[in-house]
């Protein structure tokens, strides 16, 4: 295509009078307006699909940092919390970090280290007074151990704000902090452990979050019904 017009271009040339030479020039001029007319365009588009990328960037960047704070997983089902109303959970601690024997020395400690949204957001929804049922993870048995009771409202872990914990979050500003805790007090110690193959044979206990397929949160809510049904065991 492009040969073509170049022969047509020499031809017209050549058969042209003298006179004719203007209008080359002016249709020359015409030419060169129009590429300059498209030059100035394209940065326009550029800063056009600049401003696009920055917007979509800007609106991305604020949905992923307010995901976070949406309730997610087993809180998100909870019903509206009535006055007064005590709830129930299931806090997981490995026995060789902090047992339920370290906890009747010491009373009370900070649940710190979480770093699972919906755990820390089931610590979002706890009040004092409620109660959770104390489960040692990864031991022999894994099962509940003991009793809890939530003791202060959800406040920010410090540990995401130092850097020689192994909790520590650089992504987490004071000004906006991401993870939270709380602070939980002993309760009682079980006579026994009752371990998860105990609990998994209790059909009163069907629907327990820790009793099914691939549920690791470290913190779960539970119904009262399977909370006093463990108790009793």
């Amino acid at each position: 295509m492009a040969t073509t017009k170049k022969s047509s271009a020499k031809s017209a040339k050549s058969a042209a009078p003298k006179g004719a030479a203007p209008k080359k020039n002016a249709a020359t001029k015409n030419a060169a307006t129009k590429n300059a007319a498209k030059k100035s365009a394209a940065p326009k588009n550029a800063a056009t699909k600049s401003a696009a990328t920055k917007t979509a960037a800007t609106k991305s960047a604020a949905t992923k940092k307010q995901a976070p704070t949406k309730p997610v997983g087993p809180v998100a089902a909870l019903p509206p919390r009535a006055p007064g109303e005590r709830r129930y959970w299931l806090v997981k601690s490995e026995p060789d970090v902090f047992s339920i024997d370290d906890l009747a020395r010491e009373r009370t400690t900070g649940w710190e280290g979480v770093r699972n949204y919906q755990a820390r957001n089931a610590m979002m929804e706890m009040r004092l007074g409620d109660l959770a049922l104390y489960y040692h993870s990864n031991a022999e048995p894994s099962g509940v151990a003991g009793i809890c009771e939530i003791v202060t409202l959800a406040y920010p872990d410090p540990t995401q704000f130092d850097p020689e914990s192994e909790y520590f979050d650089a992504a987490s500003k004071p000004e906006d902090p991401r993870w939270k805790q709380v602070d939980v007090g002993f309760v009682a110690k079980l006579p026994r452990t009752i371990s998860l193959d105990e609990l998994k044979k209790e059909k009163a206990l069907e629907g327990m979050l820790v009793l099914q397929k691939g549920t690791r949160l470290s913190v779960t809510p539970v119904t009262q019904a399977h909370f006093e049904h463990v108790r009793a065991m």
